[in-house]
């Protein structure tokens, strides 16, 4: 048995939703109302944080997505082939429950989609977020995120950084298991 505060683990029936509680209502809702759909359907994994048995504190959710080449800066579209687009992994959402919020739990569950992505046996050339304002924005860009020239809170991560350094934003001083 594990000592970690935190476990992540695929989203699963046996999970509760339902007492899960970040500062925003449509990932809450989303959690609620719309993931399984979207899991099911194959649109989207989720991936959930537990404490406490099958309480959800924290979740990601990854899919496929592409990135235009025009859209990347200079300096990195000149590195890749001249297709017109180029394989992504998306983290469509991220939340943390608000009583769990400053432990650095979003820094982990980061750092587990980037190891998730970066170790998919399906090439992808970035981890791509959008952030839902500024301050989301910072918070990837004090990971390493790279924001897109004219789209400042779309952010990316190229997954070769994170194969070459294998870094982990946080989880393991978590005891993320």
């Amino acid at each position: 048995m594990s000592s970690a505060p935190f476990r992540i683990a695929a989203l699963d029936i046996a999970h509760g939703c339902a007492a899960f509680n970040s500062d925003s209502g449509p990932l809450n809702r989303y959690l609620r109302e719309q993931v399984t759909q979207d899991v099911r359907r194959r649109v989207a994994a989720c991936f959930v944080a537990l404490a406490e048995g099958q309480r959800i504190v924290g979740y990601y959710t990854l899919a496929s997505a592409s990135l235009l080449l025009s859209d990347l800066p200079a300096s990195t579209g000149k590195k890749l082939p001249r297709y017109p687009t180029v394989p992504a992994v998306r983290m469509g959402r991220l939340a943390v429950d608000q009583a769990f919020k400053g432990q650095g739990l979003g820094g982990a569950l980061l750092a587990d989609a980037l190891d998730r992505a970066a170790r998919s046996e399906i090439a992808a050339f970035a981890l791509m977020v959008d952030a839902k304002d500024e301050a989301a924005a910072a918070f990837y860009g004090n990971h390493g995120f790279i924001a897109l020239p004219d789209s400042p809170i779309t952010l990316f991560l190229p997954l070769a950084t994170v194969q070459s350094s294998r870094m982990l934003l946080g989880a393991t001083h978590l005891g993320l298991s």
